[in-house]
């Protein structure tokens, strides 16, 4: 699973590829996480280089105190990422929209039928995919036009799910 984390303004995408490395912006690193006390004292040994680390988490929000250094951290999966960029899209006030497959998964439910009215936020289509159910919802007020899916049916990213006017 790919990770984009923000620090002092600057963003880096991390994936976890398997035990002890990760993927750093495309470069591999070697690592390793030990809890080394109470209260959120962690050790590392990051590509045989050795830190200490106070982490404490509020909310959405991680706090790493290390070397003298405060920094604060947001994680966000790549999942997370996609699905906040898509609610935050601009979303035209008239004509068809395309809802879309943010990612490959199964859809599970499709609460809404051809010509029923739907508003800015109700559920069109529920589709699993990595073990999670995401909620894809109408952008705005508007009448299903068409339903391109069934439930239990497999689907690629970017797939056209269901359309709206």
């Amino acid at each position: 699973m790919r990770y984009i984390v923000t620090a002092d303004e600057r963003t880096y995408e991390i994936e976890i590829n398997q035990d002890n490395q990760i993927l750093f912006d495309d470069e591999i690193v070697d690592i390793d996480v030990a809890v080394a006390g109470e209260g959120g004292l962690y050790s590392l040994l990051v590509n045989n280089e050795s830190f200490e680390a106070m982490v404490e988490q509020r909310g959405d929000t991680w706090f790493v105190l290390m070397r003298g250094n405060m920094y604060e951290i947001s994680v966000v999966d790549q999942r997370t990422q996609l699905l906040r960029a898509r609610a935050g899209a601009v979303v035209p006030e008239t004509g068809e929209i395309a809802i879309k497959a943010p990612m490959p998964g199964l859809v599970v439910s499709i609460p809404v039928e051809i010509g029923q009215e739907v508003v800015a936020g109700d559920n069109l289509v529920i589709l699993e995919s990595m073990k999670m159910e995401n909620e894809l919802k109408a952008p705005r007020s508007g009448t299903v036009e068409r339903i391109n899916v069934k439930p239990k049916e497999s689907v690629d990213q970017g797939q056209v799910l269901v359309v709206i006017s």
